[in-house]
């Protein structure tokens, strides 16, 4: 019984992420930067939902995975600096940037309790300050070529329009610093916070 409700679950956040990225794709601000936002999603996504009989995630893991990919189609659809809620908070709080960017980031540090699902699931690692360790630096390090990537993105294409959007920088000279350190950030307080709940839900795995 316990595993059907879980499948459900598991179901209605996949649903509400098509139904997202449906949204996302009708009438973009421009399509080329949602490609660029919204494509590697699609591709991390597709392994995830094939994989699902062989390799079942923690419901909190699936949580996350459909929380950060409905983000990023959000983030697809307006851009990032352009997300209406946060132009609101920024208009409301005189702000200096839309801080969706910043968000979203922040949130990506989430990725640490999947990460760390599939380390303790699939590899020789235990629980302890090494699986902690690892777990932090693999976050950090996607962080940092996800910042690379934007870097390549800008200079290949000369800094185009697209291009901009896509970077998110605002005119802040230390973007790419504040990006991977809210990421960290991220980590660190989903790991301190969300490990007792991720330790019960893989006890009922075993």
């Amino acid at each position: 019984m316990k595993k059907d409700k879980s499948t459900s679950v598991h179901v209605i956040l996949l649903l509400i992420v098509i139904a997202v990225l449906i949204w996302s794709v009708i009438k973009p601000y421009r399509y080329h930067s949602w490609l660029m936002e919204a494509g590697p999603t699609i591709l991390a996504l597709i392994p995830v939902v094939a994989t699902y009989k062989r390799f079942r995630f923690t419901t909190l893991s699936y949580v996350i995975i459909a929380l950060l990919s409905i983000l990023t189609f959000i983030g697809g659809h307006y851009v990032y600096s352009n997300v209406p809620a946060f132009d609101w908070l920024k208009d409301q709080y005189d702000l200096s940037r839309n801080y969706y960017d910043r968000f979203g980031h922040f949130l990506k540090g989430l990725l640490a309790i999947v990460i760390r699902e599939i380390l303790l699931r699939k590899t020789p690692l235990k629980k302890g300050a090494w699986l902690f360790a690892i777990v932090i630096s693999m976050v950090t390090t996607i962080a940092a070529l996800y910042e690379i990537a934007e870097w390549l993105s800008s200079y290949v294409n000369n800094g185009g329009k697209v291009q901009k959007d896509f970077l998110g920088a605002q005119g802040s000279t230390w973007d790419t610093q504040w990006d991977i350190s809210l990421s960290l950030t991220g980590a660190l307080l989903s790991l301190l916070l969300l490990t007792k709940l991720h330790d019960r839900q893989l006890e009922k795995k075993s």
